[in-house]
């Protein structure tokens, strides 16, 4: 009996620490493999990612940084086959395991499913390089237990535009009041809140520690284990030391006190 039916998630940086070693290293594979010499090191894409959205983040570069270009080709021709280039170089990463899910992420999920509360996504990544992470991440089938995939480009503007968010709770059939979202950014902090969702955990990583995030009902250091807690940067977390069920309830009950009771309907598993 929880006061929440559903667990929306963003992708990168929340479920799998994809961003310095994933994404950033699948750019600049793809970049030398288009005999660009551009090269983006740790610190430059993480100034970056203020910018939501892979071709969104390479026309940004090219704006501000203004390197050359191959002659007679338009920026957004260039950032669009530099992007999907991008998402090759990343499914080949992932293919070889050099990332995983986040520490608590899986034990959390199986939490949710086993308790019949609905899982969905809400990310500025593509449908391709989620459906690769999800295949890669350890756990078969674990697309399949997500009810909505809503990527960036299946609506209009991306985070910190509350449109995928949105999307979501359109296609559960939801209020933002019966849903826990769980993010890793202020970009993503200020869509889930701009699409009403209340209920907002941030779980940030080397890139979004330093962001201003006290619109978050709770900022943690990530989920933890059981043995392993977790550090409190913004909020409070009570008695337990990882994030759980029972922690994701206080959250959302601090603003909707009517617990629901779970039926039949409400158990819905993959």
């Amino acid at each position: 009996m929880y006061p929440f039916e559903a667990i929306i998630c963003d992708v990168d940086g929340t479920l799998a620490d994809t961003e310095r070693d994933g994404h950033r290293c699948a750019f600049n594979a793809a970049f030398a493999a288009a005999g660009l010499d551009w090269h983006w090191d740790v610190e430059t894409y993480g100034r970056l990612l203020a910018v939501t959205g892979g071709r969104e983040r390479v026309a940004a570069f090219i704006a501000e940084y203004r390197p050359a270009l191959p002659p007679g080709c338009e920026v957004g021709v260039l950032a669009e086959r530099l992007h999907r280039a991008k998402s090759r170089h990343y499914a080949a990463l992932l293919a070889a395991g050099t990332i995983g899910l986040r520490p608590g992420v899986l034990r959390l999920l199986r939490a949710a499913r086993t308790a019949g509360i609905r899982l969905a996504i809400a990310t500025t990544s593509s449908p391709e390089n989620v459906q690769a992470l999800l295949a890669h991440a350890g756990e078969p089938g674990l697309a399949d237990w997500f009810e909505v995939i809503a990527a960036g480009d299946m609506v209009a503007h991306k985070k910190p535009a509350p449109d995928v968010y949105r999307l979501v709770l359109e296609r559960l059939g939801l209020g933002p009041e019966r849903c826990v979202v769980l993010e890793d950014s202020a970009p993503g902090l200020q869509a889930a809140r701009a699409a009403g969702l209340e209920a907002v955990l941030v779980t940030v990583n080397d890139y979004t520690r330093g962001q201003a995030l006290t619109d978050a009902a709770l900022v943690v250091d990530g989920l933890g284990e059981p043995g392993a807690p977790v550090t409190v940067l913004y909020g409070r977390l009570g008695e337990p030391t990882h994030v759980d069920l029972a922690v994701l309830a206080t959250l959302c009950r601090e603003r909707d006190p009517q617990p629901i009771q779970m039926t039949d309907a409400h158990h819905r598993t993959t």
